[in-house]
């Protein structure tokens, strides 16, 4: 049996979260997918997939080999594509990554737009609020909010968030007034726990350049933006998000931006994707697609208002 077309099989596997799901994929019986499987674990001496009649998961030797295998089907595939040249359509897997809130809101819109016009590519968007290797994973595009390292990565800036502290008018009514971030201590905080569960920091003092922090007690800690956003909505407390993420209830006035003096300079936001990448069309594509539309919808959502009135 040919090994790259074991490999391709096996990933399909892992992308479709069964056999039977690569067979449908790819055409194949079930009996000729679990033959290309086996004879990969024959080649590499190790069992690659725990299977069961009603799930699968990589074993440990698998996850390695996995990323391998991604690796060489997109340098085989940049490989055609590279000597196809400019006139090639854009065709095939396009993968991409991004955070949970920034990829269902802003970038899933724009892939769906963007595979309306290119029926010849499929997509494959994870959604994950931590950094993944695009080398290892095999991933073409990836959104990022965050300074980038120095890399070989092609990194296109398309925008910048601000982190923001708001709260919903009606929280406001009756208690403490927030005029500088001290003020955060004498009110119920919601905290995520991957975005500052134990302080918050803000820009230095104008007055003696000395830092900010505010260590903070939450009332509530979640693991969801939508959840820490929901709870201020509905007037449970005091969050810190980033602006895109509450741009649509700052604007109907469900939520108001406090504290605008005290933010922390902006996070960029940048498309990356690897080195040599962007020679295969559809990856070409797609960028030259989205760069535009990113730009303006993250420019649209960074239009929040700066200060607010303290409702009285």
């Amino acid at each position: 049996m040919d090994r790259i077309e074991a490999m391709r099989v096996f990933v399909t596997a892992l992308d479709e979260g069964s056999l039977a799901g690569a067979g449908r994929r790819l055409g194949r019986s079930p009996a000729a997918v679990t033959r290309a499987i086996a004879f990969l674990e024959a080649h590499v001496g190790a069992q690659l997939l725990h299977r069961t009649t009603r799930s699968m998961r990589l074993s440990e030797a698998g996850e390695r080999y996995a990323a391998a295998c991604r690796r060489v089907l997109t340098e085989l595939e940049e490989a055609d594509m590279l000597v196809a040249g400019e006139r090639a359509a854009p065709r095939g897997l396009l993968t991409l990554t991004a955070p949970l809130v920034s990829g269902a809101r802003v970038l899933r819109p724009i892939l769906d737009a963007f595979l309306d016009l290119h029926p010849t590519v499929r997509a494959r968007l994870t959604l994950l609020d931590r950094p993944v290797s695009l080398m290892d994973e095999g991933i073409d595009v990836a959104l990022r909010i965050s300074h980038l390292p120095d890399s070989s990565l092609i990194a296109i800036r398309i925008g910048e968030v601000r982190k923001v502290v708001c709260a919903s008018p009606s929280y406001l009514v009756g208690r403490p007034p927030i005029v500088e971030p001290g003020d955060l201590m004498a009110h119920a905080c919601i905290a995520m726990s991957h975005f500052g569960q134990d302080s918050w920091s803000f820009s230095p003092d104008a007055r003696t350049g000395a830092q900010r922090h505010v260590h903070l007690e939450p009332r509530l800690i979640v693991n969801s933006v939508e959840a820490a956003v929901a709870s201020a909505v509905e007037g449970h407390g005091v969050t810190r998000v980033f602006s895109y993420q509450v741009a649509d209830e700052v604007r109907s006035g469900r939520l108001v931006v406090l504290l605008p003096d005290a933010e922390p300079p902006p996070m960029p936001v940048h498309l990356i994707t690897p080195e040599g990448r962007l020679s295969v069309p559809k990856v070409r594509a797609f960028v030259d697609f989205a760069m535009p539309r990113l730009k303006a919808e993250f420019a649209r959502r960074a239009e929040l208002p700066r200060s607010i009135r303290e409702p009285g």
